[in-house]
């Protein structure tokens, strides 16, 4: 199995390969894809995680969020919702460690819960009642 680290994946996309750019981050979209149109946010620059973020690149990122987002819902109008999220570290699920962030578009019935949304992560931790 290709390790995704070596050379790292994310510095070696192909410029065909984004789906929108700025000057410090482009959108891919997922290999491996959760849902219809699960996308990448991706600095440009090589950093390990989202606390090694510049401001700048902060920034840059949410603008290429909002962006796709717009982007996916004028293209799939059964979108009703979406997850953002990040891995930092390797007990989170972080496997390739290059920042990057998942925007994952939610459609209605695509589980049969959804309550709880990324708290799913630890799955028993995902389902909870409210205290009164």
């Amino acid at each position: 199995m290709k390790n995704p680290n070596n050379p790292c994946l994310f510095c070696n996309i192909k410029s065909n390969d984004y789906a929108l750019k700025n000057d410090l981050a482009y959108v891919s979209y997922d290999s491996y894809p959760v849902t219809k149109y699960h996308c990448l946010i991706i600095p440009n620059r090589h950093i390990k995680d989202y606390f090694d973020l510049s401001n700048d690149e902060i920034i840059a990122c949410n603008q290429l969020i909002k962006e796709i987002k717009e982007e996916i819902l004028k293209n799939d109008k059964t979108v009703k919702g979406f997850n953002i999220g990040t891995n930092i570290g390797k007990v989170s699920g972080q496997s390739i460690f290059h920042c990057h962030f998942h925007l994952i578009p939610r459609r209605e019935g695509d589980v049969v819960n959804p309550q709880g949304g990324v708290r799913s992560v630890i799955p028993n931790k995902q389902h909870y009642k409210r205290k009164k």
